[in-house]
């Protein structure tokens, strides 16, 4: 006799409080599982990061937050289904939903959306605008990965947006070529975890190309890359990247590495198009496969009676 699978939870059978320390293990297995390719696994230093509402990238923007509200859904048996984490910014009064996982039971991101949304309210709601502790540079929610979490904010009245091509690919990257003579030295915040890569002109003056890179266990990512418009057109991009993905391979002991493609059309000029075109094109022909799309959400200030 063949085995039911598991039913979801119904919304009504999900309780959601506040997260309490011996949450963590199944926190961070709920995160876990919704871990994308190129991702590193979350720790309980990053989670700890998390919770706190500290992170390396975007620090500026989440020291503008008050403490972040943490909250997890749990079955009347005791079974952590689902967390969500959120925040007030009180410069422009907005609610933020900072990072939430279910694995993906549509109950349960109803549940955890409409939480966050009722404990914000009438306020003005961002969802998925900035990068977490939980994350190796990964901003916005992946909607192929996460279509529920994505179907439960629409369905409670967030508008979504593109913003970024999630690429990646494995290393080394021994059949691309390289810079020679490049500079490479610390990455301009001082992380030691990052490294920037410049290519002056031949007279050693002039900075015509930059990269940046960085690495967490094993986890690389191209961080930014740019050549000066008088520069392109003779390969430099192709083998700065090349270099970019040496410097990840060999210095940073990385084996595979992400990247992030603007998808943004809002305010995009003709010539923003054309440079995304490019770059999809090098990256494409140096091996990168697109794994998803991310996406932000808003939803407006709720205008009562």
């Amino acid at each position: 006799m063949r085995r039911r699978p598991l039913a979801p939870p119904s919304p009504a059978r999900l309780t959601v409080r506040p997260y309490a320390p011996a949450d963590e293990s199944a926190v961070l297995r709920l995160v876990n599982a919704d871990r994308l390719p190129g991702q590193p696994p979350a720790t309980p230093a990053m989670l700890a990061d998390a919770l706190a509402g500290r992170s390396r990238a975007d620090a500026d923007w989440w020291a503008e937050l008050d403490p972040p509200v943490t909250a997890v859904a749990e079955t009347p048996g005791g079974g952590v289904q689902g967390v969500v984490s959120y925040a007030l910014r009180p410069p422009d009064d907005t609610g933020l939903i900072l990072w939430a996982h279910c694995r993906e039971q549509a109950p349960v991101a109803r549940a955890l959306v409409d939480h966050a949304v009722a404990a914000l309210a009438p306020r003005a709601v961002d969802a998925f605008h900035l990068t977490s502790a939980l994350t190796l540079g990964l901003e916005c929610l992946p909607v192929r990965h996460r279509p529920d979490t994505r179907a439960a904010l629409v369905r409670a009245g967030f508008a979504d947006q593109r913003r970024w091509r999630y690429l990646r690919r494995g290393l080394p990257a021994a059949e691309l070529p390289r810079v020679p003579g490049l500079l490479v030295g610390p990455g301009p915040d001082g992380d030691p975890r990052k490294r920037q890569l410049t290519v002056r002109d031949e007279r050693g003056e002039a900075v015509v190309a930059e990269a940046l890179v960085g690495a967490h266990g094993g986890y690389g990512a191209l961080w930014w890359i740019g050549v000066e418009e008088h520069a392109r057109g003779r390969g430099l991009a192709r083998r700065l990247l090349g270099s970019a993905l040496a410097t990840l391979t060999d210095d940073l002991r990385a084996t595979q590495v992400i990247l992030l493609l603007d998808d943004d059309d809002t305010d995009a000029t003709a010539q923003d198009i054309r440079d995304r075109t490019a770059a999809a094109a090098l990256y494409g022909r140096a091996g990168f496969t697109e794994i998803d799309l991310l996406h932000a959400f808003t939803r407006p200030r709720a205008e009562g009676p």
